[in-house]
């Protein structure tokens, strides 16, 4: 039984930062690729940042240089590290995992994904 489960969302002010996690388990240690993705309300889902099995990590334009993406399997924990916030950033965030292929801006090919945790930045 897989299982993403994310926390460390909440509302900052623009320049702010958030950390977020999700713990997984299940089958997902096991699984090379993982993400994160977020959706804004009204919007389509966006894919973020993502980090392959050797630790290699990749990140969408607009995120690029103020997001960090890392991931230690020991402890069964995926981490989005958030700094210089901006209210576009403002969206419900997903941690995923198992995508065909590993992407920062893959959405819905993710074969798991948990229930999202909420950043709001105003």
């Amino acid at each position: 039984h897989v299982q993403l489960v994310e926390s460390g969302g909440g509302s900052v002010q623009p320049g702010g930062a958030l950390r977020l996690s999700c713990a997984y388990s299940g089958v997902i240690s096991f699984i090379s690729c993982m993400g994160w993705f977020r959706q804004a309300p009204g919007k389509g889902r966006e894919g973020v940042a993502a980090i392959d099995g050797a630790g290699v990590t990749k990140y969408a334009d607009s995120v690029k240089g103020r997001f960090t993406i890392s991931r230690d399997n020991a402890k069964a924990t995926l981490t989005l590290e958030m700094s210089s916030l901006m209210p576009e950033d403002t969206a419900k965030y997903y941690c995923a995992a198992d995508p065909p292929r590993c992407s920062a801006t893959m959405t819905w090919g993710y074969k798991f994904w948990g229930q999202g945790t909420q950043v709001t930045v105003s």
